[in-house]
């Protein structure tokens, strides 16, 4: 493979730090990736490499600054900010996607988006503000940090797909029905595929023995489910 380089870039005064991961091949489809509320590390790296395995370049974004990666105490308040000022939230994504842009190595017209957890709902927002995006895919995503109210850009972004645990205190069906119509609104194809017995983040292997697995607990069955579908749907859109 092509050698990985970090990417540094700006949101007004937040030094941000990216991570591209070149295809093979030249004229690879690409993937902006955004990370859960830990970061930039673990478990998303791990994520990214994957993808990259898988054929595409991957422009992971750093949604925190300097590539933080935040002990569990500093999570509620980083979400909360970004909650509370959902320009800034924008703002922030917009910037990562920006900078995956300006990259030799990705063609704008060939990018779909993929985020996990608190980056699941980041990247609808990123879809929501009218970004040009062949699919936006959330993997157990925080709907409810979701303004269900917002209205869409128009739809430069072709298809969305969710993937989430039936049980997921997270995203409960409220929250996805209110997702769908406002996509229904919008005009953008879209798929909601749910995992029965799962609840949230049952794609890290890092919960197998979690301290909550009423809230979020990894679960194999749906993890290899949601990644299949992933891989469906990018190479659908980008090829492979």
């Amino acid at each position: 493979m092509p050698d990985a380089r970090d990417i540094d870039y700006t949101d007004g005064d937040t030094a941000l730090r990216g991570l591209l991961l070149p295809a093979a091949v030249t004229d690879a489809g690409a993937v902006l990736l955004v990370h859960d509320a830990f970061g930039l590390g673990g478990f998303s790296l791990e994520v990214a490499f994957r993808l990259q395995a898988e054929g595409h370049t991957v422009f992971a974004v750093d949604m925190w600054g300097d590539r933080r990666t935040p002990a569990p105490d500093e999570i509620s308040g980083l979400i909360g900010a970004m909650v509370g000022d959902r320009a800034a939230w924008t703002r922030r994504i917009s910037a990562g996607y920006a900078a995956a842009l300006a990259q030799p190595e990705i063609d704008g017209s060939r990018l779909a988006a993929l985020g996990y957890c608190f980056g699941g709902a980041t990247v609808l927002e990123l879809a929501r503000s009218g970004a040009a995006l062949r699919a936006a895919v959330t993997v157990h995503a925080g709907l409810d940090l979701l303004d269900p109210t917002a209205p869409w850009a128009p739809p430069a972004t072709g298809r969305v797909l969710v993937c989430a645990g039936a049980e997921d205190p997270m995203s409960t069906p409220t929250q996805w029905r209110a997702l769908r119509e406002n996509l229904d609104r919008a005009g953008i194809d879209w798929e909601l595929d749910l995992y029965g017995g799962a609840v949230h983040a049952f794609t890290n292997p890092a919960l197998a023995d979690s301290p909550r697995p009423e809230t979020a607990a990894y679960h194999p069955k749906a993890a290899r489910r949601s990644w299949a579908s992933t891989l469906d749907l990018l190479g659908e859109v980008l090829g492979a």
